[in-house]
């Protein structure tokens, strides 16, 4: 981050954990805003993202303007004491704009042109829409930079949710501008990109295209290097409308909401997270909620542990997924507060109030379609409560754990590229099935980008770490022999930052510090599995792995196929730590035979007592001497928190199933 920074308060105002919701009152008449009012200070409402969707309403014609409305929702809010994240509402560009610079809209991989009627209609590359979004942002910032109630800035809305990867000429010439900065001159993109094969070797950086839809595989190097230019080109946007927010108001700080959710990953948020003066990010739960607490952790990690927003998150159903069920007992308020443990200082929801039409008008919000006298609206306004319970808690870090793993989007990008030994890896699946299994063994552990700081972890664990640099190696050996514990599994340490392959045996980059090689790789079948010596089945992937050096401890070996009696899981002390290799895929069960080895050769304990342990997710915060833990019940069932001290600040020593107890 660039300087963190936080919500501004009156003078005077102490911190607290903010809470609130994207706010449209442009689809409301008049009086409903007043209730609303009523309704968010009932709740405990501080905070509401406004204008996020609002260009058409601001700018209904090209040089015509509108902010009467606007002028008039800031007021009420801020004299009830509500602070507004004002948006720069240039996510959505309006029809007169796309009716006149049809040239903004995107293209597909096929050419395709994206049509206005959606969202997100717009180039990240396009002048001309830079050129009109930035005079929005630039009216905005004068009208609005001397308000009291603004708090903060929020850039555009969730960049590059759908128009991320955008094929058109715009984007072509950005690409070619983004590639000879990156490589200088063309002879060291033809290396990189090892264009020597199918005749690919270009000229010059003129004849260099998006890699556009194209037959059998496109170069792999290329479509790496247009993820990472697609990134850039997002990141770029945000930084031109910030700098113009930091020049005509330098008091208010700026964020935009990053996506670290899910399949998601389209931005590369750790190196986004330079340009922003606090973290904001949005989450739904699409695979249960320990990949709820993954994303919440890894916000943290890309945050460097200070406090982040939660922008967007939902109060019960979506309307997005095929089946869209409700929330139930407690699950409103653990979500958010799960969020809350990993650092969030600010809960949001998408949004404050249903939707009477529109695409999202089946999507919960804090103020459903029945109104006040609703379940929803009930437990809004208990999580209202407790979150006030939790001023304490406001402003402190999230403490950093003993456990870390580590999280590359470059590897995420370039392992799942197509013409690989299979096409069934998950980069974040087999991270998140890591997470899970060091909770079910009640071990806090941290998500970290790949390039963090790790001197302070007992154990790191690299999966799939696919793309590892010559300066990436050295810093991993440098963390192993000072005194850490590393452990990679399959397909790490293949290529380097070019996507090369390192020569001489795999995995590459990590072989000699693991004391291994392996000559090929042995992916397996949908419906395989293969045995392991420690009970365990792996999945996906195995490999005939070589012992080279004498040091190395097998901790388990392969029962089946052509493997059998051959190493899986290897471990090795290298200097004052230790390197381990995990050659298969496992699985949560599988994890959980083989974890209490790599835990107890690391130095690494739970923090919980041993009944606790697989139902209770722990996470810590701390501000100088004040150490709050929050334990979070995973289970359905009722929990006793039997050696747990202290004064509980929420709960009680009886956890509720799906409950939260915090505790300082």
């Amino acid at each position: 981050m660039q300087n963190h920074r936080w919500l501004r308060t009156p003078d005077g105002t102490p911190r607290r954990i903010s809470y609130g919701a994207d706010y449209n009152p442009d689809q409301w008449p008049r009086e409903v805003w007043d209730e609303d009012v009523r309704l968010m200070k009932q709740a405990g409402v501080d905070v509401v993202s406004v204008a996020i969707f609002s260009w058409a309403k601001l700018q209904p014609a090209e040089g015509q303007w509108d902010f009467a409305w606007l002028d008039e929702v800031i007021d009420l809010l801020h004299a009830n004491g509500i602070g507004v994240d004002l948006a720069t509402a240039t996510a959505s560009p309006p029809p007169w704009l796309t009716t006149l610079h049809p040239e903004v809209l995107p293209e597909t991989a096929d050419g395709q042109i994206v049509w206005p009627g959606g969202r997100q209609h717009w180039r990240p590359t396009s002048p001309v829409f830079r050129r009109h979004a930035l005079a929005l942002v630039e009216k905005l910032a004068e009208r609005y930079g001397a308000h009291p109630g603004v708090v903060a800035w929020h850039v555009n809305n969730e960049l590059g949710c759908h128009n991320a990867y955008d094929y058109s000429d715009d984007a072509a010439r950005a690409f070619r501008v983004w590639l000879e900065a990156r490589y200088g001159g063309i002879e060291g993109l033809n290396h990189a990109w090892g264009t020597a094969f199918w005749s690919q070797r270009y000229g010059s950086f003129d004849e260099i295209q998006p890699p556009r839809r194209s037959y059998a595989f496109p170069n792999p190097t290329q479509q790496l290097d247009f993820a990472r230019f697609s990134s850039d080109a997002l990141k770029d946007h945000l930084i031109a409308e910030r700098e113009i927010l930091n020049r005509l108001t330098p008091d208010i700080p700026v964020t935009t909401n990053f996506m670290i959710m899910g399949e998601t990953r389209h931005g590369d948020y750790a190196d986004w997270a330079h340009e922003v003066d606090f973290v904001s990010n949005d989450h739904y739960v699409t695979e249960g909620r320990d990949e709820l607490a993954f994303s919440a952790a890894l916000t943290s990690g890309v945050a460097g542990h200070r406090p982040w927003f939660l922008m967007e998150h939902s109060t019960s159903a979506v309307n997005w997924q095929p089946i869209n069920r409700p929330k139930h007992g407690n699950e409103l308020v653990r979500d958010s507060l799960t969020h809350v443990a990993h650092g969030a200082d600010a809960v949001c929801y998408f949004q404050w109030r249903q939707s009477a039409a529109g695409a999202e008008k089946y999507h919960s919000s804090m103020v459903p379609h029945g109104g006040e006298d609703t379940r929803v609206y009930r437990e809004v306004v208990r999580l209202g409560g407790i979150l006030q319970d939790l001023q304490p808690v406001a402003g402190s870090d999230r403490e950093p754990s003993q456990v870390a793993i580590l999280f590359d989007w470059d590897s995420w990008w370039g392992s799942e590229l197509d013409s690989h030994p299979t096409d069934r890896l998950r980069y974040r699946r087999e991270a998140v099935e890591w997470w899970t299994a060091l909770m079910n063994a009640g071990i806090r552990a941290d998500v970290v980008p790949a390039d963090a700081d790790l001197s302070g972890y007992r154990l790191v664990i690299a999966p799939v770490l696919y793309a590892v640099s010559e300066e990436r190696r050295a810093r991993l050996e440098a963390y192993v022999h000072g005194g850490g514990s590393l452990v990679a599994t399959y397909f790490s340490g293949i290529v380097n930052a070019d996507d090369r392959v390192w020569l001489g045996g795999y995995p590459g980059a990590l072989a000699e510090l693991l004391g291994i090689r392996v000559e090929e790789f042995r992916p397996l079948w949908d419906d395989e599995t293969i045995g392991l010596s420690i009970g365990a089945r792996g999945r996906l992937w195995s490999e005939p792995v070589d012992v080279v050096a004498d040091d190395v401890e097998v901790l388990a070996r392969y029962t089946e196929s052509e493997l059998d009696g051959g190493a899986a899981v290897t471990w090795r002390r290298a200097g004052d730590g230790a390197a381990g290799y995990v050659s298969t895929s496992l699985g949560v069960d599988g994890l959980a035979a083989l974890l209490p080895l790599l835990l107890e050769r690391a130095g690494v304990a739970s923090e919980l007592p041993e009944p606790l342990r697989g139902t209770v997710e722990l996470a810590v915060r701390r501000a100088g001497d004040s150490r709050v833990r929050f334990l979070i019940n995973r289970t359905d069932d009722e929990v006793r928190l039997d050696g747990i001290e202290g004064e509980y600040l929420v709960g009680d020593a009886v956890l509720a199933p799906r409950g939260v107890a915090v505790v300082r």
